[in-house]
């Protein structure tokens, strides 16, 4: 496609991480001749969230994660979440199930591999959430292969890196499920991106930056500065989607449009611990979820992590909470000074007001020595040699802040899609599980900003296609789900 001022395009996309790629390859399937360009501002794609190295890489599918089972203060456990987002998993599969079976993908085993999921619990109290919380899931189709074990020989199976050593009068408790996944999102972002370079009227633009959005006849005019030469080009879109992680806000807040107002961000940095010594690595194939501690964010739930990168086998563990003003890794610390409006400032400090718990948490969090966080690991590994374990930056998030009728302002954890309201601007605010669920995600975008091509029998018979088990479909239909997740797990190489 010809790179000048008078170049118009149907859809502009802002970040190339897995929600832009996913995006864009979704819509080339849908409509090949679509006119479409990723600005990126590194050099490169998959460099903030979506690197492997800055996320956990665990397939969200609810099997695990026990802050998607919440328990009400009168014991009750509402499992609906797990359910959701499992499905919303499985339907990503389908997706890269599809590009596979193409033929002109790639190989799944660069991006995915079956890893067990676990959950495991210390006490009492939380031996009998985790044994109801499994009963609760095993009587849903998605999770019926589910294993609750208090036996300590079982779980020495499971976890020979984890058992070694207990004490035996240790009261522990752990769930168990065998088709859990490790994904790699920056792999996976990095093959949509190489996928969609293949395609006619499709651009790839790296070291460029978005610094004007407003606006047009055409749909939005769109001011691009190549970071390298200091030049900038303006183009006319059609539609415009704001996937840029932390730095979709300002973005958002720079389209000026009325959805826009009142939303804020919360950013929220992390750590990993991490081993690579073959040694340790070999004796822990799974990836096990804690319970998070009182006051801490959902993204700090503790878990101990089998990790498949570029080929090569990691144990990561964390994350440990930090906090920075900066919205991306690689951003500027006054990117959380220079997001507060007169819209969002009451929400932000409705916010600041009602969560001094998690401020607290936070500070702590900052202030810990190498030493306290290796004794948060040693409830994980008892045995651990500290030699074997070094510290990670792990990527930043940014969490949501939004008006609330009642307190001013809430303070939001998971993802939320913003869209204007004649479809021509979108923007995906917010983090976990985010990557897992992007496909579901964009497939809901496309419903909203696309509504007649939506409902055309083309993209109507297209996405029948692609997806042959609808979302919601996948929640009800246990036979339908079981031939879907076997078809797509063999395409990708998980069985």
């Amino acid at each position: 496609m010809a790179q000048d001022n008078q170049a118009n395009l149907d859809i502009l996309l802002v970040g190339a991480g897995i929600m832009s790629s996913t995006l864009a390859t979704l819509l080339k399937e849908l409509d090949p001749s679509l006119r479409l360009e990723i600005v990126e501002q590194m050099e490169d794609g998959a460099m903030e969230s979506s690197n492997p190295w800055n996320n956990a890489g665990t397939g969200h599918a609810g099997l695990c994660e026990l802050n998607y089972t919440p328990q009400a203060e009168d014991g009750s456990i509402d499992i609906s979440k797990a359910i959701n987002i499992n499905a919303m998993f499985e339907e990503s599969k389908q997706f890269w199930a599809h590009l596979v079976e193409t033929g002109t993908f790639g190989d799944p085993d660069t991006f995915i591999h079956p890893v067990p999921h676990m959950s495991f619990v210390q006490g009492k109290d939380n031996i009998a959430f985790l044994q109801k919380r499994a009963e609760l899931l095993k009587a849903h189709h998605a999770f019926e292969k589910i294993e609750f074990t208090t036996d300590k020989a079982l779980m020495a199976q499971w976890l020979p890196l984890m058992m070694a050593a207990r004490s035996e009068d240790e009261e522990i408790a752990a769930t168990h499920i065998s088709n859990g996944t490790d994904v790699n999102f920056g792999a996976l972002t990095k093959q949509l991106l190489s996928y969609l370079d293949q395609q006619d009227s499709s651009t790839l633009t790296y070291k460029s930056k978005v610094v004007g959005l407003e606006r047009c006849a055409q749909g939005w005019q769109v001011n691009i500065k190549n970071l390298v030469t200091g030049q900038q080009r303006t183009i006319t879109s059609r539609f415009v989607f704001l996937g840029a992680g932390g730095a979709a806000l300002p973005l958002l807040q720079k389209s000026g449009i009325p959805e826009s107002k009142g939303y804020g961000g919360f950013p929220v940095s992390g750590q990993w611990l991490r081993c690579d010594n073959p040694a340790v690595v070999e004796q822990h194939q799974a990836k096990v979820y804690s319970l998070a501690a009182v006051g801490s964010p959902p993204m700090s739930v503790p878990h101990l992590d089998t990790r498949v990168i570029d080929g090569k086998k990691s144990l990561l563990f964390g994350p440990y909470a930090g906090f920075t003003t900066k919205f991306l890794k690689h951003g500027s610390f006054l990117d959380l000074p220079m997001s507060v409006r007169l819209s969002n400032i009451w929400p932000m400090l409705a916010v600041g007001r009602d969560n001094m718990d998690l401020t607290r948490y936070l500070i702590s969090e900052v202030r810990q020595s190498m030493e306290q966080r290796l004794d948060s690991l040693r409830r994980f590994y008892p045995q651990l040699d500290p030699a074997d374990w070094k510290l990670e930056i792990a990527g930043q998030r940014v969490q949501i802040i939004k008006k609330d009728a009642k307190k001013g302002g809430k303070l939001q954890f998971g993802t939320e899609l913003v869209t204007s309201a004649d479809g021509s601007l979108a923007a995906l605010l917010g983090a976990s599980p985010g990557a897992s669920v992007t496909v579901s995600i964009m497939l809901d975008l496309i419903k909203r900003c696309f509504p007649e091509q939506h409902k055309s029998a083309a993209w109507t018979e297209k996405l029948a296609a692609i997806f042959p088990a609808p979302l919601k479909e996948l929640e009800t239909n246990a036979e339908l789900y079981r031939n879907t997740q076997e078809r797509s797990d063999a395409l990708l190489k998980l069985r």
